[in-house]
């Protein structure tokens, strides 16, 4: 398809990074996955993969993510620039960047619009935690960022004060966004967020929704530990065990009171994850790291195996 004049540019660039096809074609991939799923409509979306210390290959700019070609992918450096390809580059990279200099571990972003998600961001209702076990060990609680004028930095900056143990996170108003070491795993944080979304809307008609026990809540964190995934109670202890409160500093400084469900139930009350309810203290005991767990390493790999199947 021959691209309109005013999206044009000119960036040749013989740089192998940025002229790796099996890169692109994954990036083509994960486009037609959000367009085939509902989550990228029309334009809707962006993607990007980090291939070098100051190289990022993204999707361009108006063109609808289903039906991408690696020849439409193009290329910037850590700052914007475009550097490479035919077709500009999408103004909503420097989402993607502005949590890629801040988290040396993401490689990969995925941003769009997946309904149920979504809408959980439009109504300002925060995701209840503690219900799903799976939720539990490969997603966290749902952070918000404040909505902003897509396509700016000042856009771009409203993630930072979420980004610590996190992989995923709501633009308030606008859609989601998750990163990851690779950028099937950033995707697939996506799929599980909208899966669990439409859940909850679906299990919301029959009444108010139950969670799990303490118990049951903190066995899944002591196996998320073990099985080396991150999560903001880790690094927030005084946070609610299941109350969304890990940001509750931040929503409170920006006048939201985004951890206080208005639709759903209320979580129980657990107390913090350093401080188990009816007792004094008691952190989770520590854990072995995943490559020191043979047992652990073992099964993480299985559930990897069944979820590149499923």
């Amino acid at each position: 398809m021959a691209i309109p004049e005013h999206l044009r540019v000119d960036f040749p660039n013989d740089a192998p990074e940025l002229n790796d096809d099996a890169v692109k074609e994954e990036i083509c991939e994960i486009g037609r996955r959000l367009y085939n799923k509902g989550y990228a409509a029309a334009n809707d979306g962006n993607i990007s993969v980090r291939v070098g210390e100051d190289m990022v290959l993204c999707s361009p700019t108006m063109i609808c993510k289903g039906f991408m070609t690696p020849e439409d992918i193009c290329g910037v450096d850590m700052q914007g620039n475009q550097i490479y390809g035919q077709r500009k580059r999408t103004s909503e990279i420097l989402l993607h960047l502005s949590i890629m200099r801040n988290r040396d571990d993401v490689k990969s972003c995925v941003h769009c619009h997946p309904p149920h998600a979504t809408a959980f961001g439009v109504a300002g209702e925060p995701i209840p935690q503690g219900v799903l076990p799976e939720v539990e060990v490969f997603l966290h609680e749902t952070p918000f960022a404040a909505y902003e004028t897509p396509g700016g930095q000042v856009f771009a900056d409203t993630v930072l004060p979420y980004l610590k143990g996190t992989n995923h996170l709501i633009l308030k108003n606008h859609g989601t966004i998750s990163y990851d070491k690779t950028l099937e795993e950033a995707y697939w944080k996506t799929e599980v967020l909208d899966s669990y979304c439409r859940i909850l809307l679906l299990a919301k008609q029959m009444g108010p929704i139950d969670y799990l026990a303490e118990r049951h809540t903190r066995e899944l964190l002591e196996l998320k530990q073990k099985l080396g995934f991150d999560d903001p109670r880790f690094h927030y202890p005084d946070a609610d065990l299941v109350g969304n409160t890990a940001f509750r500093e931040v929503y409170d400084s920006e006048g939201e009171n985004l951890y206080a469900p208005k639709a759903f139930n209320p979580p129980p009350s657990f107390g913090p994850i350093g401080k188990p309810a009816g007792k004094a203290s008691g952190e989770l005991p520590p854990t072995p790291p995943l490559k020191d767990d043979p047992l652990v390493a073992a099964i993480a790999q299985k559930v990897v195996e069944l979820m590149k199947q499923g």
